[in-house]
C-alpha cells in the first residue's frame, strides 16, 4: 500500500461552511452538512457548490493522494481526511495506442492502481469521510462491484458499520474484496437496480445513508479529482478530448465539474478551450448512449442489460441528465461497443502498454476509435482514455 504522507504538508482548503448544496434541477439550496439524499421537490441529486473565495492552485499540498487538492474541495481540515492513499493515478501516453485508435496523441489513465482497484476509491473516501462526520449509524450501497469494495474498505477504515447490495453476477474477486473487510455483503438475483431497491428499502428501516451514485453529493466531489490531477498531469493544459466508460455517471459528472471549475476559477489559461467528453458503453446496455443518438435529455431504462463489462451494467442511471448535459456543453459524443471488440481492446490496452486494463477501459478504448472513425473526435487532436479499474478484479 502506498505511504499517505500524513507528516508533510497539507493543501489549504475551504471550509465546509463556504460550500453549500444545489439541487441540480430546479436549484433548490441546503447547507452542506444537511445529509440530505435527493431534492424533495424533483427527486434530483444535489451538487456542491462554493459560496467563498476562489481557490488558489498555487495552495495545492506536496502529499501524494487525492486530498492535495485541498483547495477545491469540501474539506474542513486538510489534517483530518480519511485516505488510503487514493488518487496521484500514471497518466500513460502510448504512440502505439494512438496509431491504433487514429489520434496524434493518447494518454491512458489507470485508475486500477488505486487502493481499492478502481476510481470509485476516489469518490466513496470522500462521500464516507463527510458521512462520518455527520455522525451516520451505517452506511449501504448498491453495486456493480467497484463501489461496493470502496465502500467497504472506507468504511473499515471510519469505523462505520457498511451494508453492500450487489448482483450475484458479480465478478467473484470484487466480492471476495468486500467480504474481507468484514463488512455484510447481500448478493441478489438481476442487476444492479434491483440491488438498488433493496438497498432503499433497508436504508429506510435502518437509519442506514444510502451512498449510491449521486444519492448524496460528495462522491462527485471525490470524482472531482480525475479531473483536476489530468490537467495537472498535462502542465495545467486540457485534452481535447476526454473517453469515459460510463455506468452510474459519476466520473463523467466529477470530471466535468472540475474543468468547469477551473476555468472560471483560472487555474487554466483564460484562452483554453474545454475538452469535449465522450461516453463509452457496451451494446448489451447502453441507455445514454441510446438517449445521446435520440437527442434526449433523460435516459429510459435498458431491458434485459447484458455485458461482461460489470461497471458499465447499469440499466438506469440516476445522473442521466447530468450526463447527457456535460455531453452538450462540452460538444461531446457517445459510442456503444460490442462484446467481442471490448475484450479485443482490453487485449490491445494490456498488451500495448503492461496496464492491466479492466474490459471498461477497453470498451473506452474501442470507443475513442470509432469516435475518430465517425469524426466525432479529431484525428489531430490529444485524446485522454480512463482504463477505471483493474483486470484483477474479473480475473478468477
Amino acid at each position: 500500500m502506498r505511504d499517505t504522507l500524513t507528516t508533510t504538508p497539507h493543501a489549504a482548503s475551504m471550509t465546509l461552511s463556504q460550500w453549500y448544496l444545489a439541487c441540480s434541477v430546479c436549484n433548490r439550496r441546503e447547507p452542506a452538512d444537511a445529509g440530505v439524499g435527493l431534492c424533495p421537490d424533483c427527486q434530483a441529486p444535489y451538487l456542491a457548490h462554493l459560496d467563498g473565495p476562489v481557490p488558489d492552485r498555487g495552495k495545492i499540498g506536496s502529499r501524494w493522494d487525492m486530498w492535495r487538492y485541498g483547495p477545491a474541495l469540501p474539506v474542513d481540515s486538510p489534517d483530518d481526511v480519511l485516505t488510503l492513499g487514493e488518487g496521484c493515478t500514471p497518466l500513460i501516453e502510448s504512440s502505439s495506442l494512438a496509431e491504433w485508435v487514429g489520434v496524434r496523441r493518447l494518454w491512458i489513465k489507470d485508475e486500477g492502481v488505486n487502493p481499492t482497484a478502481s476510481f470509485k476509491s476516489r469518490g466513496l473516501a470522500m462521500s464516507v469521510m463527510r458521512a462520518k462526520a455527520r455522525g451516520v449509524s451505517g452506511l449501504v450501497v448498491p453495486t456493480a462491484g467497484n463501489a461496493g469494495a470502496a465502500l467497504a474498505a472506507y468504511g473499515a477504515a471510519a469505523g462505520v458499520p457498511v451494508r453492500v447490495y450487489a448482483p450475484d453476477t458479480t465478478p467473484a474477486p470484487i466480492l471476495g474484496t468486500v467480504r474481507a473487510m468484514g463488512v455484510e455483503l447481500v448478493t441478489v438475483p438481476g442487476h444492479i437496480g434491483d440491488a438498488g431497491r433493496l438497498a432503499m428499502a433497508f436504508a429506510a428501516a435502518s437509519g442506514y445513508f444510502n451512498v449510491a451514485t449521486l444519492r448524496e453529493p460528495f462522491r462527485v466531489e471525490g470524482n472531482k479529482t480525475l479531473g483536476l490531477e489530468l490537467v495537472e498531469q498535462l502542465g495545467w493544459r486540457f485534452p481535447d478530448a476526454v473517453v469515459y466508460p460510463t455506468g452510474g455517471g459519476e466520473g463523467v459528472i466529477g470530471i466535468w465539474k472540475a474543468f468547469c471549475e477551473m476555468k472560471e476559477w483560472g487555474w487554466v489559461s483564460a484562452d483554453a478551450q474545454l475538452p469535449s467528453l465522450a461516453v463509452a458503453q457496451a451494446t448489451g446496455c447502453a441507455p445514454l448512449v441510446r438517449a445521446w443518438i435520440d437527442g434526449l435529455d433523460r435516459a429510459t431504462p435498458w431491458e434485459n442489460p447484458v455485458t461482461h463489462a460489470a461497471g458499465l451494467r447499469v440499466p438506469s442511471p440516476l445522473g442521466d441528465r447530468l450526463v447527457l448535459r456535460a455531453l452538450r456543453e462540452s460538444r461531446g459524443s457517445a459510442a456503444a461497443i460490442d462484446e467481442e471488440s471490448i475484450s479485443a481492446a482490453t487485449l490491445l490496452l494490456a498488451s500495448g502498454t503492461g496496464i492491466d486494463a479492466a474490459p471498461e477501459g477497453g470498451c473506452a478504448l474501442a470507443a475513442a476509435r470509432e469516435l475518430v472513425r465517425a469524426k466525432r473526435i479529431s484525428a489531430a487532436g490529444e485524446v485522454v482514455v480512463f482504463n477505471t479499474g483493474s483486470g484483477a478484479s474479473y480475473r478468477t
